[in-house]
């Protein structure tokens, strides 16, 4: 309704505008016209005035067409019978002194908006005045028909508006997935805080490589590394150049667990595309700081390994209680007191050997338990020790030793599974701050080809999900900044040979 009381108005009052200058545009080529002119200064041919003005108002269209003297009497008009007379409506005396003009008021035909010009002969001397009417009543009818029409149109407009909003939100419904604004709002809250809150780094790319997501733990492991702590919006090659999240953009294949270094901060990276309906739209890439990762690896190795020496401990102990049961219901006293005897000797041997040449605590008990787990598999495992091996100055070497050792003895026994001398020797020397170990199995060796890609992550000869062992084992000696060396002959058995820095605890520390 505003919209067409407004529409109505400007249309109204550019109709009359329209019809206002055209009652003038008329007057003026009445008044500038010869033969107007002439019967003016000429009464005697004051008739041709009639038939000219006659054959304009037919043209144009008007209510009216009206020529007077400058006393005002009518020398045309519609009705032959007015002429002669004094001009109704009392308006046009400006237009007698000069002035140019349009008003309204009500003649002899009734209401008009009438368009008043001055008539000057050769001598620019005024010698009358033309006034052209049109009809209130046209215009009026003209508003009518114009009012109708903006009627039509804007039901129109409002119908095809009313259908086109319907479709509209149809498909912007379908798009945000039947989820309203307020729901929508919601879940970005909520996605914004879980990616806030998670412990690891994350950033996510567009498909034009620009940075559109970083949460807070990236920026703190950023500002480790001395990056800049406003990145969306940049280039992720030009915030990060070591990154291959670009290329992972590209080639549409996920990078899981890599190694990524940043200004000297190493991380752990998993890279993954985001592809919807089949198209790479960005990429997104996880990581965690690596120092993290290796303190929660060598604390979960470690628990493993007691785990492990624990149980075959206690394995081999209940085993030896139901020798020690069976013993005493024959009442074999005797072959018990030896059988007892025998195996205190021994463990004392054996457990006072290591715990006199190794004084680490903790690699001695895993030494103990890897002795219980060979006794148990069946297989001649032998620790020497040339010399005494101090407690390490620190707790990462233990790690790193169980972690070099759990795995070397592990392959070794599952090496020799199937062979005839089951035997196992480890050696310990340690010199000027060098701690040396031989690992030997007397298996079926390694032949040259499988030296080349024991070490690569994943590689085995013994089914799927394995392989990580040999590849740990390398990663920890490279850690510590040791060195292995392997001699492995087939059918003569495999010699592992590991060097490394060991620098020893100082005394009471």
């Amino acid at each position: 309704m505003i919209t067409d009381l407004l529409i109505s108005n400007s249309v109204s009052e550019n109709i009359r505008k329209s019809q206002e200058e055209k009652a003038l545009i008329v007057a003026r080529t009445v008044s500038k016209s010869h033969i107007v002119i002439n019967a003016l200064e000429d009464r005697e041919s004051s008739a041709a005035i009639q038939d000219y003005t006659k054959e304009i108002q037919t043209a144009t269209n008007v209510l009216f067409i009206v020529v007077m003297d400058m006393n005002g009497i009518r020398l045309s008009h519609p009705n032959q019978e007015l002429i002669g007379k004094a001009f109704v409506g009392g308006d046009e005396k400006a237009a007698l002194k000069g002035k140019e003009y349009v008003s309204t008021s009500r003649g002899t035909l009734g209401k008009s908006v009438r368009g008043f010009t001055p008539i000057y002969n050769d001598k620019n001397e005024q010698i009358g005045a033309a006034a052209v009417g049109i009809s209130l009543k046209s215009l009026e009818t003209a508003l009518g028909r114009s009012h109708k029409n903006i009627i039509i149109v804007t039901f129109l407009g409002l119908l095809i508006g009313t259908i086109g909003a319907i479709m509209l939100a149809r498909y912007i419904k379908k798009i945000l997935l039947g989820l309203e604004p307020f729901a929508i709002s919601r879940i970005l809250e909520e996605r914004s805080t879980m990616l806030q809150s998670v412990h690891e780094g994350i950033i996510a790319v567009d498909h034009t490589s620009t940075i559109t997501l970083v949460n807070k733990s990236a920026l703190q492991i950023f500002k480790k590394a001395g990056l800049s702590q406003k990145p969306v919006g940049m280039k992720i090659y030009d915030y990060m150049p070591s990154t291959r999240l670009d290329h992972v953009l590209k080639t549409g294949q996920p990078e899981l667990d890599e190694e990524q270094t940043i200004n000297g901060v190493s991380i752990l990276v998993n890279r993954v595309p985001l592809i919807v309906n089949g198209e790479v739209v960005g990429a997104i890439s996880t990581f965690r700081d690596k120092t993290e990762v290796n303190q929660l690896a060598e604390q979960l190795t470690g628990v493993r390994t007691y785990a492990e020496a624990l149980r075959a401990q206690s394995h081999e102990f209940m085993n030896r209680l139901h020798v020690i049961s069976g013993m005493v219901q024959l009442k074999s006293y005797d072959q018990l007191t030896a059988f007892i005897r025998t195996l205190v000797d021994y463990r004392n041997q054996e457990f006072g050997s290591i715990t006199q040449h190794i004084k680490d605590p903790a690699l001695a008990g895993f030494i103990m338990g890897k002795l219980s787990y060979a006794r148990e598999a069946k297989v001649d495992l032998s620790i020497e020790c040339t010399s005494i091996i101090p407690e390490p100055a620190e707790n990462k070497t233990t790690h790193e030793l169980i972690t070099i050792l759990g795995n070397l003895i592990d392959n070794a026994i599952e090496a020799i599974e199937d062979s005839e001398d089951k035997t196992v020797e480890v050696n310990f020397s340690y010199k000027d701050e060098w701690l040396t170990i031989e690992v030997f199995d007397s298996g079926p060796g390694i032949s040259s080809e499988q030296q080349k890609e024991i070490f690569r992550k994943g590689f085995s000869t013994k089914g799927k999900n394995r392989g990580y062992g040999l590849y740990l084992v390398q990663k920890s000696i490279m850690d510590l900044g040791g060195e292995l060396v392997i001699d492995s002959k087939l059918l003569l058995g495999t010699n592992f040979y590991i060097k490394i820095p060991y620098e020893a605890k100082e005394v009471g520390k």
